[in-house]
């Protein structure tokens, strides 16, 4: 695969702004694993190569288990994941892509039994910034694991 353009260098102060937004994260009400799950979950969902294989090896970094990076598609028939990370991958597939009618208020209810307002509303906004940065590398394909010296990424052992 080759890159169309390096929108970092052709767009730097957007490409800055986008950094400091998802860096807004630190801060989040939301726990660092759940994170890593939806940023995953949205980006396989989005075919973002560049993004999954980021967000894998942040996740491995971060102490995340392989099986379950590998039960992420099939996390609603996997028994490896609590009932709060549940609601964050069915808010995040929700969000990502959209029904017709808008979100049912059943998932609505369901996932909110998991988060408060704060938290939820969190979440919605990481959920946001994985799809905008999705957007953006599946257009211009940015090439996975070019970013990996970057990041620090090479620590995560995975090749």
């Amino acid at each position: 695969m080759t890159q169309r353009i390096n929108y970092m260098q052709q767009s730097p102060e957007f490409t800055k702004k986008m950094m400091d937004f998802s860096n807004a994260e630190k801060e989040s009400a939301i726990e660092e694993q759940i994170l890593h799950l939806v940023h995953i979950r949205a980006s396989q969902m989005n075919g973002c190569g560049f993004c999954v294989d980021m967000h894998v090896k942040q996740a491995k970094i971060h102490g995340e288990s392989e099986l379950r990076l590998y039960h992420l598609p099939i996390w609603r028939e996997s028994t490896l994941f609590a009932p709060r990370e549940r609601a964050a991958l069915a808010w995040t597939e929700i969000l990502t892509k959209l029904p017709e009618h808008g979100v049912p208020d059943e998932v609505y209810d369901r996932v909110r039994g998991q988060f408060s307002e704060k938290e939820l509303s969190d979440l919605s906004f990481s959920i946001m910034a994985i799809n905008a940065w999705n957007r953006i590398n599946v257009g211009f394909r940015t090439v996975p694991g070019s970013a990996d010296a970057a990041f620090g990424l090479a620590k995560a052992g995975l090749k």
